[in-house]
C-alpha cells in the first residue's frame, strides 16, 4: 500500500529537515521559490500548505552553491600593422 503521507511535508517539518524556520519556508512558498500545495477547501481560509518530497529536493539543487565559472583567457590580438624581426 502506497503510504502517501510519507511524501508530503509540512511547513515545520520542512523547516526542521533544512534547520530552519517555519517563517522562512512560508516566504519561499509565497515567493513562488518553493512549491507546495494549498489544501484548503475554501480561499480566504487559513492555508493548509503541503510540500512534496520531490518538490523540496529540486528546490535545494536551485539553491546550491556552484563554484563560479572559470573567466576565459583572452588571446592578445597581433596588430596587423607592425611587423616583427627576429
Amino acid at each position: 500500500m502506497l503510504n502517501i503521507e510519507c511524501e508530503f511535508l509540512k511547513p515545520p517539518q520542512a523547516a526542521r529537515l533544512l534547520g530552519v524556520s517555519p517563517d522562512s519556508v512560508l516566504t519561499w512558498i509565497h515567493s513562488g521559490e518553493l512549491r507546495a500545495a494549498n489544501l484548503t477547501r475554501t480561499h480566504g481560509k487559513r492555508p493548509r500548505w503541503r510540500i512534496h518530497r520531490a518538490d523540496l529536493v529540486a528546490f535545494l539543487s536551485r539553491r546550491a552553491a556552484t563554484p563560479p565559472p572559470k573567466p576565459q583567457r583572452r588571446r592578445r590580438r597581433q596588430d596587423a600593422t607592425v611587423t616583427e624581426y627576429y
